[in-house]
């Protein structure tokens, strides 16, 4: 019977703080890692859940504040980090900076501009920090970055997002390429639209327009998200690399 079993592996999930940050971690720990639990904002909702995962997993958990969208900042995590726990052989780049959408010609700049820096900027960020010690490690490494079925959809007043995804997505190749002679893999996850804890609380779950374009017929779950980036993370995915793959019922198939 397979198993995903991350055991005597530390990961740094970014965004912890966030909806589907919370569950990556719980599914992580579940696994059997040690975590980093990064947040920029939301450090009640951190350290509420490190306390939480300590008691219930007796895994190691540490928190840590950053911007990611600065390089000195990543940086002095990394610094964090290592002294404090380890260096890592898991990193989930998750987190993302919210904005209001509007289409194109009225969407103010600053907007295009945080999207890049949160998401294409990140993975540049967190691999110059923490990429050099694991290659020195000499154990190989997993990267699961979190994309959306958006880069492939292209959908009305989602022009920054789908950008700063788009531009994420060529990013993810190339590093997927430069860094598979030290055995580290370099994954990419592009969520549908996710049922989260909000949308059970509010009995939002149900979205029957949206539901009518997925060929599955429902919305997926937070869970699946987050198994499949365990999954992304542990050996039973040692010989997948570069892959961007939609867990969006069907609604995205990439084309060969």
């Amino acid at each position: 019977m397979l198993t995903i079993d991350l055991r005597g592996n530390l990961a740094v999930i970014t965004g912890a703080s966030g909806m589907l940050g919370r569950v990556i971690a719980r599914t992580f720990a579940d696994c059997g890692a040690d975590l980093v639990l990064h947040y920029f904002h939301g450090k009640d909702e951190v350290e509420a859940l490190a306390g939480e995962l300590r008691r219930k997993t007796g895994r190691r958990v540490m928190t840590v504040q950053a911007d990611i969208t600065s390089a000195e900042d990543v940086q002095r995590m990394k610094q964090e980090v290592t002294g404090r726990i380890g260096v890592p052989d898991i990193l989930v780049h998750n987190a993302v900076i919210q904005y209001d959408r509007k289409p194109i010609i009225e969407q103010d700049l600053a907007a295009f501009d945080s999207q890049y820096q949160s998401c294409v900027m990140q993975t540049v960020h967190m691999t110059q920090a923490f990429v050099p010690e694991i290659i020195a490690k000499g154990n190989g490494g997993r990267i699961v970055v979190i994309n959306t079925e958006l880069a492939s959809l292209a959908e009305e007043t989602w022009g920054a997002y789908t950008a700063a995804k788009r531009g994420l997505d060529g990013l993810v190749r190339v590093l997927a390429r430069e860094l598979g002679q030290h055995q580290i893999t370099v994954n990419q996850v592009a969520p549908g639209w996710t049922i989260t804890e909000n949308d059970r609380r509010n009995h939002t779950e149900s979205q029957p327009d949206y539901e009518k374009s997925v060929p599955l017929g429902r919305r997926g779950t937070d869970e699946e998200i987050a198994q499949m980036c365990a999954f992304l993370a542990s050996p039973l995915a040692s010989f997948t690399t570069g892959a961007y793959i939609p867990v969006s019922g069907g609604r995205v198939m990439p084309a060969i």
